[in-house]
C-alpha cells in the first residue's frame, strides 16, 4: 500500500533538515532506489541511487562548507512533492567572496519514499551543488506533450 501524502511529507521535511547535517545517511534513507534528479534549466537527469549516493557525498564534504547562510523564501506542497524556494549564500566568489545563489528544489513523492528532486537554479549553482556529478548527468529526452 502506498504512503499517504502525509508521511510523504513528513519524508520531505526529514530529508530537508537532514541537507543541514554532515552526514548523507539521513538523506539517502529518504529516496527510492531508482531516484531521479533533474537539474534545471540545464536540462540535465540524474538516474539511480549511486548517482545521488555520490552527489551527496560531494555535496556534503564540498558544497555544504562553502555555504555561508541560506533563507528559505517559499515553500508549497501538493500530491507530487514538496516545493522549497531558497537564497544561498556561498563563499566561493573571488577570494572567497560571498555569492548570492537563487534556487527552488522539488523533493518528488514516490510510492513509499522520495523519488526524487527537480532543482532549478543557475548553471553556476548546480556546477557548484553537484561538482564532478553534473558531469554524469544527461540531457533530458524531449517527449511529446501531455494532452
Amino acid at each position: 500500500m502506498p504512503t499517504s501524502l502525509d508521511d510523504l511529507t513528513a519524508l520531505a521535511y526529514a530529508h530537508a533538515a537532514a541537507e543541514a547535517l554532515d552526514d548523507p545517511e539521513p538523506v539517502m534513507v529518504t529516496l527510492e532506489d531508482d531516484c531521479v534528479y533533474e537539474l534545471q534549466p540545464v536540462g540535465l537527469v540524474l538516474e539511480g541511487l549511486d548517482l545521488a549516493r555520490r552527489y551527496y557525498d560531494h555535496f556534503f564534504s564540498t558544497f555544504r562548507p562553502q555555504v555561508a547562510g541560506y533563507t528559505l523564501r517559499s515553500e508549497w506542497r501538493d500530491e507530487r512533492g514538496l516545493g522549497q524556494e531558497y537564497t544561498i549564500w556561498t563563499r566561493t566568489g573571488p577570494g572567497g567572496a560571498l555569492e548570492r545563489h537563487e534556487v527552488i528544489g522539488i523533493l518528488t513523492f514516490g510510492r513509499d519514499k522520495l523519488s526524487g528532486e527537480r532543482v532549478y537554479g543557475s548553471e553556476r549553482l548546480l556546477r557548484l551543488m553537484f561538482g564532478p556529478v553534473f558531469d554524469a548527468g544527461k540531457p533530458i529526452v524531449v517527449g511529446e506533450p501531455d494532452a
